[in-house]
Parts: C-alpha cells; structure tokens; sequence
C-alpha cells in the first residue's frame, strides 16, 4: 500500500464491476517441506502447480476456476490469524461498508496474515499501511509508541486498510480492478494512466491475485469439492504464507517493527 490521499464522500459497498484486463488470471502453488503454502501468479519452477483457472478479466465468467487443491485451500480459509483477526475484520466491514471477502483476500496478498510483516517501501501490518498514509487519516505517534509502532496493533491496521479502499471505491466507485490497483500503486498511478490499471507488472499481477482469491472467499473455499492430490510437504505444519507478485520485493522480517 502506497501513500495514499483521503477521499471525501459518503459510504458505498465496494462493486465487482470489471474493466477488461488482458492477462489471465491463474493462481499457481506448493506446500513446502516444512508445511508453508507458496502462490504465485505464475508457474515460477517445477514446484508450482495450477491452483485456480480464472478467465479473462472481460470474459463473461471471470469466476471459472481450476484443479483446486486441498491443501492450499485450507491455507487460505483456515490459517489461525485468520481466524484470530476475523471479528476485527467483521467489524471494520461494517463500519466502512466493505465486504469481508474482500478484506480476506488483500490481507492474504498483502502480508500473508503476517501482523508483523514491513515492506521494503516501509508499509506496515496485515493491511500494509504506509505512515504516511496513517497520518492523513489523523494518527499521531507520542511518547510511548511512534506511529510505526501503532500501525502493528492489528485493529488500528485493519481499520485504516478498510478506511482506505471505502475512500477509493468513493474515487473509483463500481471498478474493483481499480480500487485495488490503487491500494496496490497509489491512486495517483491509476489517474496517471487515465483511470486504467498502469502497466506494473506487480500492480497488475496484484489485481489478479486478490481477485482470484476474493472469488475463494465468497464461494466459501471450505465447502468447494476439490481433487485429492497432494503436495510435496507434510502439510499444514508452519502456519505460514508465502506470495510471489512479479516485480514486487519480499516483505521484511517481523523484529522490524517493535510493538513495545
């Protein structure tokens, strides 16, 4: 999440209008042999297999989905932060009037539930907020904690990352795509390139991750059938998520923000 500009207006549910995107959506992925789920938006080497098949972005069914396995669908509806952080997303869903699958699925991207993760680009948290974000929308550091620190308490991440994409539905209202190329480029990047997602690798990689595992998160990915194969690893052992978006660094070890 890049610095961001507040945006003025009243509360909508954020829409699944899609513009058309000329990229493919497909997930791939592996569980490694300590038990980590690794995505990616592309098959990186022989580990990687297809996870989910979207379409098009304009095709008629953007929803159509592939060899779903097992495995890395628990990853993603059963991680424990998940379900640790679930109410303080239920409840930053209904202040700001954004879906919770939606909320799921850019907490996933961004910091693999990681409450402690920090990007090279210094944004922070489960929701990768930057300071100088957190600052517009009225957060102060004092004495006792900067505001790096704040931005780790998971309810004040969650509730600014939510805050946020309700102000860039207002800017961008019924063009999801856009909403999360912006939380993912800035806004102004999408205004640069005429309300069109800009040509980043990892901005445009990024929509297509989200929205694939937003369309996880509304079907309920627990109750999907699913084939029965099963991947290198012994399962679900180190709780932890890794996400490959081309052209984006890897976020930085939790010890680089201090929560005392």
């Amino acid at each position: 999440m890049q610095q961001r500009i507040q945006i003025s207006g009243f509360i909508l549910t954020l829409g699944l209008s899609l513009v058309p995107v000329d990229a493919h959506a497909n997930i791939y992925g592996y569980i490694d042999e300590q038990g980590a789920a690794h995505f990616a938006t592309e098959k990186i080497d022989a580990r990687y297999q297809l996870f989910m098949r979207g379409q098009q972005f304009n095709a008629a069914d953007s929803t159509a989905t592939g060899p779903a396995k097992p495995e890395l669908l628990r990853y993603l509806s059963k991680h424990p932060n998940l379900k640790k952080f679930e109410p303080l997303l239920k409840v930053a869903s209904n202040e700001f009037s954004i879906e919770l699958p939606l909320l799921k699925a850019i907490m996933a991207a961004e910091s693999g539930f990681d409450p402690g993760a920090v990007s090279p680009r210094g944004a922070i948290g489960l929701m990768q907020v930057m300071p100088a974000t957190a600052e517009r929308y009225g957060l102060q550091g004092d004495k006792n904690k900067t505001i790096e620190q704040k931005l780790a308490d998971p309810e004040i991440n969650i509730r600014l990352g939510a805050r946020y994409l309700r102000d860039l539905h207002r800017m961008f209202p019924n063009q999801q795509e856009l909403v999360l190329a912006s939380y993912n480029a800035g806004e102004g990047a999408v205004q640069q390139y005429r309300n069109k997602i800009p040509p980043y690798p990892e901005t445009r990689n990024y929509v297509q991750l989200v929205t694939q595992i937003y369309q996880l998160y509304q079907d309920r990915p627990a109750s999907r059938k699913v084939e029965a194969t099963v991947f290198a690893g012994s399962g679900y052992n180190a709780k932890r998520i890794y996400l490959t978006i081309p052209g984006r660094r890897n976020l930085l070890a939790s010890a680089a923000v201090p929560t005392e």
